[in-house]
């Protein structure tokens, strides 16, 4: 059960959901048709220039967090390797790039986070490519007539378009419709990659829709938070024209994680007061449909509502060091951290060097507080506001930041706990939905909640 807002309340929620859907809809139906193209839409740049390889090095199927901690001397001469192979594979005609089948694969010397990506491409039979996101393998390409049993088998009837090394039966590794059009013709791409979140259009026809992307080099790691675009190939003849991407912002960013499937969520704070709230609420404040904790003030404010499962998204901004945390199943007294199922910690990742403390990897931001600890490094930079999504499933804890998957855990299995502090809560069935304040001004937002 969720609290009822008043008049006011409701038409800001309703105001701020339309401008975020409309916001999103431009996101996903703004197609923008690029043939004959001779200059990038509104918003893009060229990753090609129409004339040589500029911008352009050799790759390869090569984890790109490693690649980055290469020392510069190294890193220049696989470079250099790369390149020089790449280079005598690919050519340019007139306003297309052509790879003949083999050879490294062009990379781009920039890297890149969010971003929204169009080209074409046209290619010959029995091919084989892709593209590389962030340097992660890879929006397929092929050729879907292909009789052999093997590519059958892999799923090449179903078309391009799908995150071929997402695991078996995972979301996005096939396709939803086939879009290829035939031989001879060229195909364009719009990908859209917000963390690792990736919708695609082939055509015009939408492909994936919004599904994690898989790091292939480390399962249990998320895509890095930059990388390269690659253009992939082998088999077979590709050409490549009217490459061009636009970078996306934090704040856009946002708006089309909070505004993907919205059904049934709820706001529970309604951004003018602490109405449906209750705990310690004279050490926050509401300013301009932000709640903040107040400096130097703290404690767990929570709602009335109570929650078995559930999925929670907000939006937190943090200064320097910031520290505070979602109590989940909270019980309504104590601490949120031992007494409730947990305490996820919203912490700054550069909390050590804010304030010269160590603290354990249980304590990072996302972590269930002493018991799982997410992974870091996928918060903005301090000042900016940032996205998360939380889902409560029986034991399970599932922390989703920016597009990232940071924690993804079972409560139930955890036996050591640190510092041997005990955590009577962790299994408690439901319970409130708060913050736990720790003297510092973590301000919140966009917080909603859809009961599962």
């Amino acid at each position: 059960m969720v609290f009822k807002t008043d008049l006011r309340a409701t038409l800001f929620m309703q105001k701020t959901l339309r401008l975020h859907l409309c916001l999103y809809t431009l996101a996903l139906t703004g197609f923008v048709a690029i043939s004959d193209a001779a200059t990038p839409p509104p918003g893009f740049a060229p990753l090609f220039n129409g004339k040589d390889l500029s911008g352009w090095r050799g790759g390869d199927t090569f984890d790109h967090r490693k690649y980055r901690a290469m020392p510069e001397a190294q890193r220049a001469e696989q470079d250099a390797q790369w390149t020089a192979d790449m280079k005598s594979h690919w050519r340019v005609a007139g306003d297309e790039l052509v790879n003949d089948g083999h050879g490294k694969y062009a990379t781009t010397e920039r890297d890149y986070g969010d971003f929204e990506l169009l080209l074409e491409y046209k290619t010959v039979p029995l091919a084989d490519s892709g593209i590389y996101l962030r340097g992660v393998p890879q929006v397929q390409i092929w050729d879907h007539t292909n009789p052999r049993e093997f590519e059958i088998k892999n799923g090449v009837q179903k078309g391009s378009g799908g995150l071929w090394n997402n695991g078996p039966g995972a979301p996005g590794k096939d396709p939803l419709v086939l879009a290829d059009k035939p031989f001879g013709e060229w195909n364009q791409f719009r990908i859209l990659m917000v963390g690792a979140r990736v919708t695609v259009w082939l055509n015009e026809k939408l492909v994936v829709d919004h599904a994690n992307l898989e790091n292939y080099y480390d399962r249990n790691a998320p895509v890095p938070v930059k990388g390269p675009i690659e253009l992939q190939t082998h088999g077979g003849e590709i050409r490549w024209r009217n490459i061009f991407l636009r970078e996306i912002k934090g704040e856009e960013a946002n708006k089309i994680l909070a505004t993907k499937s919205q059904s049934g969520f709820k706001p529970v704070f309604n951004g003018t007061d602490f109405t449906g709230w209750d705990g310690p609420l004279d050490n926050y404040e509401v300013t301009d449909g932000t709640l903040r904790c107040k400096p130097q003030k703290g404690g767990t404010i929570f709602t009335k509502s109570e929650y078995g499962d559930f999925v929670a998204r907000l939006e937190f901004k943090l200064p320097p060091g910031g520290n505070n945390g979602l109590a989940i199943r909270y019980p309504g007294q104590g601490g949120a951290s031992q007494l409730g199922m947990c305490e996820l910690q919203v912490l700054d990742d550069d909390y050590e060097k804010a304030t010269g403390e160590k603290i354990d990897a249980r304590q990072a931001h996302g972590s269930a507080y002493g018991m799982a600890a997410a992974v870091r490094g996928f918060q903005r930079p301090i000042g900016q506001w940032n996205f998360e999504e939380v889902t409560v499933k029986g034991s399970t804890l599932r922390v989703e930041l920016n597009g990232f998957v940071i924690l993804n855990t079972d409560l139930a299995k955890v036996t050591e706990f640190m510092d041997q502090s005990p955590h009577p809560g962790k299994d408690r069935k439901s319970g409130h939905f708060g913050f736990a304040g720790h003297n510092d001004p973590v301000a919140f937002r966009q917080i909603w909640i859809k009961p599962l």
